[in-house]
């Protein structure tokens, strides 16, 4: 009788631990999955954030072109640079991103935008530089920046989403509570951007 309360012991010890090392294994899969997709959100900001500095690295350059041609412009080349300041000089830690800080990286990219197409609007009143070859390919360069922005924001939320799922699913969902992983911020639609913005370069 002894011996078969030890046998039964050392049975249902071995499938305690071997329930314990499953669930082990299943809860470092999870984490490692889930730390996966929270480096690919991470991977997929620092390229809207790459892709926003090569817009703001054009603007001193388009600035100057402009200003050659368009000196009594000053109000709305001060209003650009003014804008590129504030807009570069807001840095958001991928890893610690909160919707509040989405919201004003957002708003100055925003207001930069803005202040670019007043500028690229003054060309339209001086037709030699708007024929200045050096104007046509910065406009062509932030043509072509302003659409790897929309790409690169695209990705970034597509990763947000992916890991924002996988953290809130269950059976990560528990392993995501028990290490501290949280929902990340997406970008938020502005104003009227129901309406596709007119842009003319």
């Amino acid at each position: 009788m002894k011996k078969k309360y030890i046998i039964a012991s050392i049975i249902s010890g071995a499938i305690v631990i071997g329930g314990l090392i499953l669930l082990a294994i299943v809860s470092i899969l999870f984490y490692n999955g889930i730390v996966k997709l929270d480096e690919k959100a991470a991977k997929a900001w620092a390229q809207v954030e790459s892709q926003y500095q090569r817009r703001a690295d054009l603007i001193p350059n388009l600035v100057a072109t402009v200003k050659g041609y368009a000196e009594h412009e000053s109000s709305t080349l001060q209003a650009v640079t003014e804008a590129r300041n504030k807009a570069t000089g807001i840095t958001i830690d991928a890893n610690n991103m909160t919707q509040e800080d989405l919201n004003r990286f957002q708003q100055a990219q925003d207001e930069l935008g803005k202040s670019l197409g007043r500028l690229i609007a003054v060309s339209e009143a001086y037709p030699d530089l708007k024929a200045n070859e050096n104007f046509k390919d910065l406009q062509a360069q932030l043509e072509g920046t302003e659409n790897r922005i929309a790409v690169a924001r695209n990705d970034f939320a597509e990763a947000v989403q992916t890991y924002n799922s996988a953290i809130r699913t269950f059976p990560r969902n528990i392993v995501a509570s028990i290490f501290g992983f949280e929902k990340k911020a997406y970008f938020q639609a502005a104003a009227g951007s129901e309406e596709a913005p007119k842009v003319e370069f």
